[in-house]
């Protein structure tokens, strides 16, 4: 097993400090995932890579990791509804979308199933578990009931509230502690003349007419938002987990409750460690449909014919600790280099039929890969790290007209474990050679792209010029680019820029 620390800063200390573990070798791992009434976009997504490289990097390290990535499907209550308290299930079922589904539940199993093809699309690991919180409904109204014996919560005409006031400690997380700003500061809480205080939120709804209810003590309901992930994360984690991650927008309340109420529930700390993925924006502006900048993952991949991996490399571009300003010119980026490590394996593998001869490469990209990985182990430096990853091209390129089999080998083993590690070079099979990377460079384009080709030579042939560029153009909004060579037309995957 590594020696090395595994640093990452933490948001309850704030400050970077070592990941210690309470069993050694064994991280458990919490993440908060989706609310899953919608698509989703690729701000959800840059924090569910954050959780994903966690993961790699704990796994290169030698660690064995439980991580557990919950879906929300019902009681994430609405931003900005402070009265009603409408529940964003209910509330995409009401949308232009969901006119489609007969039901709720039909929208959330949709939508849950388009989030794990996005995630595989963009070759995270899959997690230990993905709960869903209407499938741990016993476990949430029990732990409600332990929460009223313990005096820490309290029934009202229209539902259950944790007492903040029964918890000194609350706003550790946050410092949200000003109780008499601290209203201010609260989202997703509803509006109660019952309620003891403004702050207190939201363990169980009392609504006879909610779209998803259940049967409770306190009669027909729908638990809120914050009690699903601590009944989750202790049930597949234990009372007390390693590490708990999540988006900057969940520290308050989402996160600063989660740890109010598990605490209270079992008299230990919830999580030893709490890390935060700052925002992204596109183009220096905040993500809104109104501004024509919002973009899910099947926006970019089904609708520009972004390559899924690329996106991955452009979303871990930059430290999960700093926003992240993404631009197509970013994309282009990362396609570009994600272009060249697929010409460094296609080397390698031509290389793989010379003689042996001298590894002339192993060690200097096994230093690379050490390199590498002492990034992901300061506070997940991704900007470092692939820098690092992306010398290790430059050695491959430098070897390649006199590299033998031995270096091959070498230089293949280097792009296995860069992949590993960072994710956007994917195994397909037994070994490192059959990867997605290399069958990028067999793909056939489809029998419409080969069509219009045909027709573009014809017009080329006729001397149709401007017939032949528009063909040219719409083959390039299909997502590939031809190229035309002594020995028939040549096609290669191209990113669409917006």
């Amino acid at each position: 097993m590594s020696q090395r620390e595994f640093r990452l800063y933490d948001t309850l200390t704030r400050s970077v400090k070592p990941l210690v573990l309470a069993e050694p070798g064994h991280l458990r791992f919490y993440s908060c995932g989706p609310t899953v009434y919608s698509y989703a976009h690729i701000g959800n997504f840059r924090t569910f890579l954050t959780a994903d490289l966690v993961v790699r990097t704990a796994q290169a390290l030698g660690w064995r990791v439980s991580y557990v990535s919950n879906i929300t499907d019902v009681g994430h209550l609405t931003s900005d509804d402070q009265d009603g308290g409408e529940d964003r299930m209910e509330k995409g079922l009401k949308s232009k979308e969901g006119e489609a589904f007969v039901n709720v539940w039909d929208l959330a199993d949709y939508y849950a199933d388009c989030f794990k093809e996005d995630w595989a699309r963009l070759n995270l690991r899959r997690p230990l578990v993905w709960p869903r919180a209407t499938q741990h409904m016993r476990e949430q109204i029990l732990a409600v009931e332990h929460l009223i014996e313990r005096g820490n919560a309290y029934e009202t005409p229209t539902g259950v509230y944790f007492s903040v006031a029964s918890f000194p400690e609350y706003g550790k997380l946050s410092g949200n502690k000003d109780r008499e700003n601290l209203f201010q500061a609260v989202r997703n809480v509803v509006q109660d003349d019952n309620k003891r205080e403004p702050a207190d939120f939201a363990l169980w709804k009392k609504d006879d007419k909610h779209l998803m209810q259940w049967y409770s003590p306190w009669g027909w309901g729908f638990p809120g938002w914050h009690i699903e992930c601590s009944v989750m994360a202790m049930q597949y984690l234990g009372e007390t987990i390693d590490l708990h991650a999540g988006g900057e927008d969940l520290v308050f309340p989402h996160h600063e409750c989660e740890v109010a109420q598990s605490e209270c529930l079992t008299g230990k700390p919830f999580a030893n460690h709490w890390i935060h993925t700052r925002f992204l924006q596109v183009d220096g502006a905040k993500m809104s449909k109104s501004l024509g900048n919002f973009f899910t993952v099947r926006d970019l991949v089904e609708g520009k014919g972004v390559d899924p991996l690329a996106l991955r490399y452009a979303l871990i571009s930059v430290p999960y600790g700093k926003p992240l300003n993404f631009t197509m010119q970013t994309l282009r980026d990362a396609t570009k280099n994600l272009e060249r490590y697929r010409e460094c394996e296609r080397l390698a593998i031509l290389a793989l039929d010379r003689p042996d001869g001298a590894d002339t490469i192993g060690a200097e990209l096994d230093a690379l890969f050490d390199a590498t990985l002492d990034a992901m182990c300061d506070d997940l430096n991704t900007s470092v790290a692939l820098a690092k990853a992306l010398e290790g091209t430059g050695v491959v390129f430098r070897e390649s007209a006199s590299m033998g089999a031995a270096s091959a080998r070498s230089a293949l083993r280097f792009l296995a474990r860069i992949g590993d590690l960072l994710g956007f070079l994917v195994p397909r099979g037994d070994g490192p050679v059959e990867t997605a990377a290399v069958a990028a460079f067999e793909d056939e384009p489809p029998a419409l792209v080969i069509e219009m080709s045909e027709r573009r030579l014809e017009a080329k042939r006729v001397k149709d010029f401007a017939l032949a560029d528009r063909l040219r153009l719409e083959i390039e909004e299909a997502g590939w680019e031809v190229r035309d060579t002594p020995e028939g037309p040549q096609f290669k995957r191209r990113m669409v820029p917006l």
